[in-house]
């Protein structure tokens, strides 16, 4: 049977969910839905030839989402996770009408939590310049607890340092002192990790803030919604599913096919660095990664 043939014939909820993001960041996203929806197959791309997206206006967004939309439409995911803070502030309310998908972002899910946890009202957001003036953290956490302070500090450093693999390197530190420290002053007990590289920084970001902060990591959540939206809407796959999928490349195995990956990683640029990346924070085998034009998409 080909992959054509075998796409038509298997049902909606065998289909991959696609995960994008404007480089490695959205990767934290992809842990956690894989720990807590390990049947599940993930397409995911990163856009690492346009990263970073926090400086970049909500014009260029919105087209940067469509294009990889229309990608992951092409690789037949059955939902989407716009894994990308910037792009979930800027972009989700125009882009969900245009798609016949279910599209989800990564604000509403962090903000919920930390409306939830905090004790004394009073929340910071770390994220980049974009999510920040786009003021949605602030909405959606008033939605849930309309007296709530909420703090944002854009640290439009994180990114660069995070996608060279500077995790704990001596500068990030510092960098993070300095940007951590009137939130420390200002006497939050929550701190939103509002764009999905920070988590990435978890160690550093706990270190300085100590351990009475609570760290909401929007990636967590967002992997919980996901996991409840695909109930609801019986996308989630089956035991079925999962023997089918077996059988078919036990098929493809034994006629010498292509073997159909549970997860694919595609990147605008970097490949090979994207790969190293992956390889060292995921929790599956990371084959490998291929570099597309997404400008045709």
């Amino acid at each position: 049977m080909s992959e054509e043939n075998l796409q038509k014939e298997i049902s909606s909820c065998y289909a991959p969910i696609g995960v994008f993001d404007s480089g490695v960041g959205g990767l934290t996203v992809a842990r956690e839905i894989m720990r807590q929806l390990p049947a599940e197959r993930i397409v995911y791309f990163g856009d690492t030839a346009r990263v970073p997206y926090g400086s970049k206006s909500q014009d260029t967004i919105i087209r940067f989402s469509r294009q990889i939309i229309r990608f992951l439409q092409s690789k037949g995911v059955k939902a989407i996770v716009i894994a990308c803070n910037t792009a979930s502030a800027l972009a989700l309310e125009t882009v969900q009408p245009e798609f016949d998908i279910p599209i989800l972002g990564v604000v509403k899910a962090g903000a919920k939590e930390a409306a939830k946890v905090t004790k004394n009202g009073k929340i910071g957001v770390i994220a980049t310049e974009s999510t920040i003036e786009s003021q949605l953290y602030t909405k959606e956490i008033h939605s849930h607890k309309p007296n709530a302070q909420v703090l944002g500090k854009p640290c439009p450093l994180f990114v660069p340092l995070v996608e060279e693999g500077w995790l704990k390197d001596p500068v990030t530190v510092e960098v993070a002192n300095r940007y951590l420290e009137p939130l420390l002053e200002s006497g939050i007990d929550t701190l939103i990790m509002g764009c999905t590289h920070y988590p990435l920084l978890r160690s550093t970001l706990r270190q300085i803030m100590g351990e009475k902060v609570n760290l909401v990591n929007p990636a967590y959540e967002t992997a919980v919604e996901l996991k409840t939206l695909l109930r609801d809407m019986d996308l989630t796959r089956s035991s079925e599913d999962l023997e089918r999928f077996s059988e078919e490349n036990s098929r493809r195995a034994a006629a010498g096919e292509p073997i159909l990956d549970q997860y694919q990683f595609f990147v605008s640029d970097r490949a090979e660095n994207f790969t190293r990346f992956a390889k060292a924070i995921l929790p599956k085998e990371v084959k490998d990664t291929k570099q597309i034009n997404i400008e045709e998409y």
